[in-house]
């Protein structure tokens, strides 16, 4: 009901077949006899009129025209879910050139947690006079035990594990100079190294030890690196 018909006379429908036999050249042609051709429908449809002249037309039966539906052609469009989101190397990503440039970037709280004020004051005490890379391996360290059976499940339970550490004692931490500018990048190492934001030379490393001393144990752990004056091992 809701698509449109079209009636044409006999006529009619053989002058739409001659114009698209003769081309644009007959287009005059096909007009007079379409013109034609609706005036005998027209005639066939009013008595009033005269259709003596157009016989032929008025006995024509009227021929049903259709449109053409128009045809759509479908494709799936699949758009893959999470395409613009970024990996998670490419968000663990270093938003620096250098370990130095990326300390400089990093804010960190005055405040800390327990576990990061763990974190950085055994940056403090074992490595504060290394490099930054020095400093960043210490950190290694104290994480990847945190995540071995071997050890305490925290950071404050790894740096406070009997002998394991030499700068505490009694089961403390010394007196830290909270406004010194190696205690501020303690803090920055602390947060690069517990969020992963730059890869260490010792990711792999559980312990560690100056190069001026030769503990026993050593002898039986496999060396990974050696960063300034420590030598680290998995």
């Amino acid at each position: 009901m809701g698509r449109k018909t079209y009636s044409f006379g006999a006529a009619a429908v053989a002058a739409i077949a001659s114009l698209s036999l003769a081309g644009i050249d007959n287009a005059g042609a096909f007009a007079q006899d379409l013109v034609a051709a609706d005036a005998g429908v027209d005639a066939a449809q009013n008595p009033s009129q005269d259709i003596s002249a157009t016989p032929e037309a008025a006995m024509d039966p009227a021929v049903e025209i259709m449109p053409q539906q128009p045809v759509f052609i479908s494709q799936e469009v699949v758009q893959p879910i999470g395409a613009d989101e970024p990996s998670e190397s490419e968000q663990n990503a270093a938003p620096a050139d250098s370990l130095h440039q990326l300390v400089g970037m990093v804010e960190t709280d005055d405040q800390l947690t327990d576990q990061m004020h763990c974190l950085a004051g055994a940056i403090y005490f074992e490595s504060r006079g290394e490099p930054l890379y020095g400093q960043l391996a210490v950190a290694e360290v104290v994480i990847n035990r945190s995540e071995d059976d071997r050890w305490p499940a925290s950071y404050c339970g790894v740096v406070y594990q009997r002998a394991q550490f030499s700068f505490v004692r009694g089961g403390q931490m010394p007196r830290i100079r909270t406004s010194s500018e190696a205690w501020n990048r303690a803090k920055a190492v602390a947060t690069i190294a517990h969020e992963n934001l730059w890869q260490s030379e010792a990711n792999e490393a559980v312990y560690f030890h100056a190069e001026y001393v030769n503990p026993r144990w050593s002898r039986a752990k496999t060396r990974v690196t050696k960063i300034d004056t420590h030598i680290f091992y998995r």
